[in-house]
């Protein structure tokens, strides 16, 4: 059986901590698996800077120079994560037979990686990487991730329970992902719309072993709240519920003016004038930034900009 052609993606920024760490366990392990039979000798590692600050790119032109099996994209500015991931992927679509992402962190356990290969030779075209066991997270970290996914789950985005972005995937699932040309990328809503066999490898997440988190929660609500817009449109439903809710107020209101009329009681008063004013005013701006929420992902789209941009490539 012909040895299927590897390469690992692997996005940086910010990442001068850390990034020898990861080189020398990757570069392990690859050695590992190759004399194994597992993959081919020619798979290789593909480092991506997505705009880092600090000496990431330094760091990853120093290592090709000394190991052949390490290519280095260089992005012209920060593009993102998930625009990063697809820079390397995209370019090299049609050099390898399947590619793996995983994150620079160490936090996703690299062990995975043979039980997504082993999928892969028995016919799965996708191999999700998915955390059995969130402990090394704090109780605030593991509580609202998961609570992010069932929300994700309840507004009908296809998302994989507990996974992250450390994946398998054929080469023939990356030709028709590179299909999907929106500018706002959230591949873990996006690969399981594209189909074909599938599978899983459970991994248990690991510590940060140097770095700090590029993902604060800031960024994390961020990145929640855009895989929900570009994926469903039940927040713009709940605008809709929500003016069915203030109708029913506001006739409620009605009735008790009325009311108030006919018995005689009709002197007004500043909080029953103030209340239903800051009430309405308020919910009406709420509901209008929403809807410009999604009017800016569409002007985003129409405009066609690149995802990414690439400067530069060492050992392509």
């Amino acid at each position: 059986m012909k040895l299927a052609r590897l390469l690992l993606v692997i996005p940086c920024y910010n990442e001068e901590a850390i990034l020898h760490l990861t080189y020398s366990a990757l570069k392990r392990y690859y050695d590992e698996i190759k004399a194994k039979g597992f993959i081919a000798a020619d798979s290789k590692l593909c480092f991506v800077n997505d705009g880092s600050r600090d000496k990431t790119w330094d760091i990853i032109e120093e290592l090709s120079l000394k190991d052949a099996d390490v290519m280095g994209v260089k992005l012209s500015r920060n593009f993102g994560h998930q625009s990063a991931i697809m820079a390397g992927l995209e370019n090299n679509i049609d050099a390898f037979d399947c590619f793996i992402t995983i994150d620079a962190d160490l936090q996703d356990d690299i062990n995975a990686i043979t039980g997504m290969i082993e999928k892969h030779h028995e016919g799965a075209m996708v191999v999700y990487g998915v955390r059995g066991d969130r402990s090394s997270d704090s109780w605030f970290k593991r509580s609202t991730a998961e609570g992010f996914y069932v929300l994700m789950q309840k507004m009908g985005v296809p998302v994989v329970f507990n996974h992250a972005d450390f994946r398998l995937m054929d080469r023939r699932v990356l030709k028709e992902l590179g299909n999907f040309r929106e500018i706002n990328l959230f591949l873990r809503g996006i690969v399981p719309l594209i189909g074909f066999r599938n599978d899983k490898v459970v991994y248990n997440r690991l510590e940060r072993q140097a770095g700090e988190t590029k993902y604060p929660l800031s960024k994390m609500l961020l990145f929640a709240w855009n895989g929900i817009t570009s994926f469903s449109t039940f927040p713009m439903r709940l605008v809709l519920y929500f003016g069915v809710f203030n109708f029913i107020v506001a006739m409620a209101i009605v009735i008790y003016i009325m009311l108030s009329y006919l018995i005689g009681y009709t002197v007004p008063g500043w909080t029953s004038t103030m209340l239903p004013l800051t009430f309405f005013s308020g919910s009406n701006m709420m509901a209008l930034g929403l809807i410009g929420e999604y009017i800016g992902k569409i002007y985003e789209e129409v405009k066609g900009r690149p995802r990414y941009i690439i400067e530069k490539i060492v050992n392509e």
